[in-house]
């Protein structure tokens, strides 16, 4: 995996934090987080900011993070980031907690449809402006077990 190795680069001796936005990003995470090779950790929090195929345009924290981050190499890891929104309110929250250094990793990144100037560090994959399930991704909660990734066809 490209990302993994750009990552162990990045972060040789420095022990990140990968925080894993649940649901959709974690297995992406898992196969991200063995890729590194050295000492790290990894933590979940839950946000949810879409019903349907249809964002709410609000951020909603479900689950929130537990470790302390101060002065901590975080990678925070996402399935997708397409409108922004989410990753831009997620980073500030985590940015105000002082850590040494705060990225983001993502296995799909929407150009098109991104509203914020908030552009990942890591991208695995960037895709047209189209809504898609499978390995993670979800349409209210379901088809995330799929092994790959679908675009959704809609009428």
């Amino acid at each position: 995996m490209e990302l993994g190795k750009e990552i162990t680069r990045d972060y040789a001796g420095k022990q990140p934090l990968f925080i894993c936005v649940l649901n959709g990003a974690f297995p992406f995470a898992a196969d991200l987080f063995r890729q590194f090779p050295e000492d790290a950790e990894i933590e979940f929090i839950r946000l949810k900011s879409y019903s349907g195929t249809a964002s709410t345009g609000t951020v909603k924290e479900v689950l929130g993070l537990n470790t302390p981050i101060k002065d901590r190499h975080v990678i925070v890891v996402e399935d997708i980031v397409d409108t922004g929104r989410t990753i831009q309110k997620l980073l500030n929250d985590l940015g105000a907690q002082q850590p040494a250094s705060l990225k983001t990793a993502t296995l799909l990144f929407k150009p098109d449809a991104l509203e914020t100037g908030t552009v990942p560090e890591y991208v695995g994959f960037s895709i047209p402006r189209k809504f898609i399930i499978g390995f993670g991704l979800d349409l209210d909660e379901l088809a995330r077990n799929l092994n790959d990734i679908y675009v959704l066809k809609q009428d």
